[in-house]
């Protein structure tokens, strides 16, 4: 196995860690002895040991003079596990091959502590990759004020998300609404519009198994719309934290209305304020499944980093509901090209996966 092998190998097993691990990032490590993977591993869970020395410690005595090939950066801190670079150096490891530099402050300069202690390290291999795994981590060190922002959508092939009636359930397969829930497990907060959430009433719940460590937020970007405490996203928010944004001019009363629901209702007069209010509160990953006006919003502003596109092979033609509306582009030259990063198959749907340039 090449070096590269074992870091394709070491991203895979890295995703196991989704939904189990954050805030921490996804990790995964191979141990090689002459090019023979004797151990790998991946941050199981919150608190557990990481991935560096699950791995060497399955290696045993045979990480003595092996190269270890890890998605990231080991750590050089103590904090609910001791620090990844002690583990290493007390093996004996030759090399280190890290895919990217840890961006946490408190958590980076184990590159350097390795190579103090004679130990040969190799960083960048696969290094936008490993970015992108764990995108809302690198995202919450890069200075920005707002949370990571994912787009999921799924319509038909002409861009619609409901037909002329309003109804959108299904037009995804059991395939597709099985990924969304496992999707959402990775997610801080699951978000959607106003109007969706009054027409749909959707459980924005990752019901998947193992359930997530820490059940998403869910929030309610309302604009016009007047939540009821009949919704079931209304009439379980004692049970899921459950936040609705409303604009100044309709927030008292929205306070008033949803005041003995266990809701938290606040306010900002833009989406950048109320995603700055939601990064104010620790959230730090924000999954938005609709409607069109809030996905064309977020996108006209700016404020979408990744976008889950789940194509439905069917057509709702031109009575249907489109997928992103409110927002336009004046010309081709200054449309903003995506970059694919990952393209499916989901039963019968197909999902494709762009980040922002």
């Amino acid at each position: 196995m090449t070096e590269l092998e074992a870091m394709q190998h070491a991203l895979a097993l890295a995703w196991k860690g989704w939904g189990r691990v954050h805030p921490n990032p996804m990790v995964g490590a191979v141990v090689l002895e002459d090019s023979r993977p004797v151990a790998e591993a991946y941050h199981a869970e919150f608190g557990s040991a990481h991935a560096e020395r699950a791995a060497i410690e399955t290696a045993g005595a045979r990480a003595r003079g092996a190269t270890v090939v890890v998605t990231l950066e080991p750590c050089a801190h103590r904090g609910k596990q001791p620090p990844c670079v002690e583990v290493l150096i007390s093996a004996g490891v030759r090399r280190v091959v890290a895919a990217a530099a840890d961006p946490n402050p408190i958590a980076r300069g184990g590159a350097e502590a390795l190579r103090h202690a004679g130990i040969e390290v190799e960083l960048g291999l696969l290094a936008d990759a490993a970015r992108r795994q764990n995108a809302a981590f690198f995202h919450r060190f890069g200075g920005n004020r707002r949370p990571w922002v994912a787009l999921k959508l799924a319509t038909s092939l002409d861009f619609r998300i409901a037909d002329a009636g309003g109804r959108s359930r299904w037009i995804s397969g059991p395939e597709a609404r099985s990924f969304i829930h496992g999707l959402r497990a990775g997610f801080e907060a699951i978000a959607v519009g106003g109007r969706t959430a009054m027409l749909d009433d959707p459980s924005l719940t990752a019901r998947v198994t193992p359930p997530p460590r820490i059940p998403a937020r869910r929030v309610i970007f309302a604009g016009q719309a007047e939540l009821h405490e009949t919704l079931q996203l209304v009439r379980t928010a004692r049970d899921v934290p459950t936040t609705v944004i409303a604009p100044p001019a309709s927030v008292d009363a929205c306070r008033e209305r949803l005041l003995t629901t266990g809701v938290d209702c606040i306010t900002a007069s833009s989406l950048t304020e109320a995603l700055e209010s939601l990064w104010g509160e620790g959230v730090a990953s924000v999954l938005v499944e609709g409607g069109g006006k809030l996905a064309g919003s977020l996108l006209a502003a700016g404020l979408v980093d990744r976008f889950y596109w789940i194509q439905a092979p069917l057509w709702l033609g031109g009575y249907g509901t489109p997928a992103v509306s409110g927002w336009n582009v004046d010309a081709l030259d200054s449309a903003e090209r995506w970059i694919v990063i990952d393209q499916r198959r989901l039963g019968d749907d197909a999902l494709l996966v762009l980040d922002r340039a």
